[in-house]
């Protein structure tokens, strides 16, 4: 169902917060998701079931920009992301079925759980990289079958929590191309793209079980586009190839945080 609600003075922030997150998200290949959720729960005060909803509609508008920019610059690897996608849409609709049956508190608390479990295995995964980058490790090569069985998983897992928590999906789909070990900006083009699919199909499937606020909506995305379009222009003059790990730690330390606090809110 979607609704208007009565406009609050705390909404003239959303335009900012909007921007910030529009251009980070799209630097970082998250889309945004993953920081709207807490700011409509935490922030506004939105319900949780609430604020699902319309943080999936918030993120649209960044991943269309954020995508085609990418694109446009080689950043998107689209047979993996293909494979990701395939996996997630199933996911999409199987969350959103998840998100009508819990409490708010039991919403809050699961992504809270979530964002610290995936925080902790990216910073795993970003020292055992870093650990066979310098030559104390041994670089493992994939095979076929388990490259696409890992993508599979990420992706389902991605899907999910894009129906279930409003997040894109995020944090299992930069883990999983992680784990393949691409480029990191084919990492950041292809989440965009992943992260835009599931939530076009999650949206669609929140139509039926959930609620939108598009007066949230029209404040937050006021901002979102124009941080967007700014991301992927400053992204493309950085070298973030020298500070991928550092780029990764400081990602995995802001979800934990996020998570600790959605956990303890009332």
């Amino acid at each position: 169902m979607i609704f208007h609600s009565s406009f609050e003075p705390v909404y003239l922030l959303l335009p900012i917060i909007g921007f910030a997150i529009g251009m980070f998200g799209t630097m970082l290949g998250g889309g945004g998701g993953f920081f709207f959720l807490p700011v409509l729960t935490l922030i506004v005060g939105a319900p949780p079931q609430v604020a699902v909803a319309t943080s999936l509609a918030a993120t649209l508008p960044i991943g269309f920009i954020g995508s085609f920019g990418h694109y446009r610059r080689g950043n998107i690897d689209l047979k993996t992301g293909g494979l990701f996608v395939s996996a997630g849409i199933v996911g999409a609709f199987i969350g959103a079925g998840i998100t009508g049956i819990l409490s708010a508190k039991q919403l809050k608390v699961s992504f809270g759980v979530y964002a610290v479990f995936i925080a902790l295995n990216m910073a795993y995964a970003t020292w055992k990289k870093k650990k066979n980058d310098t030559g104390n490790g041994v670089q493992q090569v994939d095979g076929k079958a388990f490259r696409v069985g890992k993508g599979m998983f990420y992706g389902l897992s991605a899907g999910l929590i894009t129906g279930t928590f409003g997040t894109s999906g995020t944090a299992p789909v930069l883990a999983g191309l992680f784990a393949l070990r691409l480029p990191l900006k084919l990492v950041i083009g292809t989440s965009l793209l992943v992260v835009l699919v599931n939530t076009i199909f999650a949206v669609g499937a929140h139509f039926l079980v959930g609620q939108i606020d598009l007066t949230l909506v029209l404040f937050l995305t006021a901002g979102s586009g124009i941080g967007a379009f700014t991301g992927t222009k400053l992204l493309a003059k950085a070298n973030v190839d020298k500070s991928e790990n550092n780029i990764r730690y400081v990602y995995a330390a802001i979800m934990v945080l996020i998570g600790v606090l959605m956990m303890i809110s009332k």
